[in-house]
């Protein structure tokens, strides 16, 4: 019998087949590189994330304050030398009125300002002088100047002295008609606040030698208006000054906290006068 001649075996190499979590792995893997080429330019073209926002401090500035006072807190609040800021307001460029002549004192509006580390003494003292003619320039306040036959500047003046004399928000309006009515009748205006603001000071102590200094600021000896404002008024004072109540009233004192005394007859002022100099002595230990 014939067998057959076995033919020489072949192998057959076959391919390995996956199973099925190995095409799960392999699909996440080639879906993990797409999304990885794709990420890194997204990633490279994005913008970096801004620096945290600076959160900004508060500057006080009261109404009332003298220039002198403006620039020394400025100073402070912003870490620079003193004498900074004062040299910084004789320089020009901080778009004060021409009548100012370059004297920011009366338009270094009180208000709250924003201070950051960035802020520079010129860049605050031209947002309050900005302030001020915003304030200072509505029709309201203009044409009340006008009525009165006064410019703004002397508007300010006014509202400087009132913002200084005046006890109380409610007295302002009869102290402005005081100085219009000295003003009207060629009175000196006999303010104690604008001899304080030439000597420099803030009391309520006036001898006879400092009605007799020799000031423009004097107005026990001059009469008409100061120079200048004598510090920087708000939005009361200003708006006391181009309205005023109707009334006679030449003299005032304050006898007392809260008890302001105005009338239109001297030998009543002096009364008023003697009271407010026994009240202070006798509060004195």
């Amino acid at each position: 019998m014939r067998f057959p001649i076995p033919r020489k075996s072949r192998r057959r190499h076959r391919r390995p087949r996956l199973t099925r979590r190995g095409r799960l792995v392999l699909i996440t893997g080639v879906l993990a590189l797409v999304a990885a080429g794709t990420l890194v330019p997204l990633l490279l073209m994005r913008e970096p994330a801004p620096p945290p926002r600076e959160e900004p401090r508060h500057l006080l500035i009261p109404e009332g304050w003298r220039s002198t006072q403006v620039y020394e807190a400025v100073d402070k609040a912003l870490g620079v030398p003193p004498g900074t800021t004062r040299a910084t307001a004789a320089s020009p460029g901080l778009g004060l009125p021409a009548a100012a002549r370059g004297n920011p004192e009366g338009f270094l509006f009180p208000a709250t300002y924003p201070v950051v580390d960035a802020t520079t003494p010129r860049g605050l003292l031209r947002y309050m002088v900005t302030t001020a003619g915003e304030r200072f320039g509505t029709s309201r306040v203009t044409q009340g100047a006008q009525r009165s036959s006064l410019s703004l500047y002397e508007t300010v003046t006014i509202a400087s002295i009132v913002q200084a004399e005046a006890d109380t928000a409610e007295d302002m309006g009869k102290v402005a008609r005081v100085i219009h009515n000295r003003l009207a009748s060629g009175m000196p205006l006999q303010m104690d606040s604008t001899l304080n603001y030439a000597l420099g000071r803030s009391t309520l102590d006036t001898s006879h030698a400092d009605t007799r200094i020799d000031s423009p600021y004097n107005t026990y000896v001059g009469t008409g208006l100061p120079p200048t404002p004598i510090g920087n008024p708000g939005e009361q004072a200003v708006h006391a000054a181009i309205d005023p109540p109707p009334g006679d009233w030449l003299y005032f004192v304050t006898v007392r906290p809260g008890d302001t005394r105005f009338t239109d007859d001297y030998a009543e002022q002096q009364r008023n006068v003697e009271e407010f100099n026994a009240h202070r002595r006798s509060a004195t230990p």
